[in-house]
């Protein structure tokens, strides 16, 4: 979905820049998850989760910057969303790691 919100935005240097910063903090979500489920130990997967969640929040944060057309507001603001909510589930993990 970053992707494609991405491809939409219109294509100014702001935008460019912003946009390389998310597309790498987004697909870094999805990568170090996918490493917390092959985790070698617990303190690994856990590492991998707060990685996950770092990169989230991290997301949120360029999305922010981005400016997109007045038609894709609702989009960025799912995006927004959809990451704060994957912060919270990552946190609660770690939480629960305690």
């Amino acid at each position: 979905m970053v992707r494609n919100y991405v491809k939409n935005l219109p294509k100014t240097l702001s935008n460019i820049e912003d946009a390389k910063q998310l597309i790498k903090a987004s697909g870094s979500v999805g990568a170090n998850y996918i490493e917390a489920e092959e985790a070698l130990s617990r303190k690994d997967f856990v590492m991998r989760i707060r990685i996950s969640r770092k990169e989230a929040k991290e997301s949120v944060y360029w999305l922010e910057l981005t400016e997109p057309k007045e038609e894709e507001m609702m989009e960025k603001q799912n995006l927004i969303n959809e990451a704060t909510e994957l912060t919270k589930i990552f946190g609660s993990i770690v939480e629960k790691s305690k």
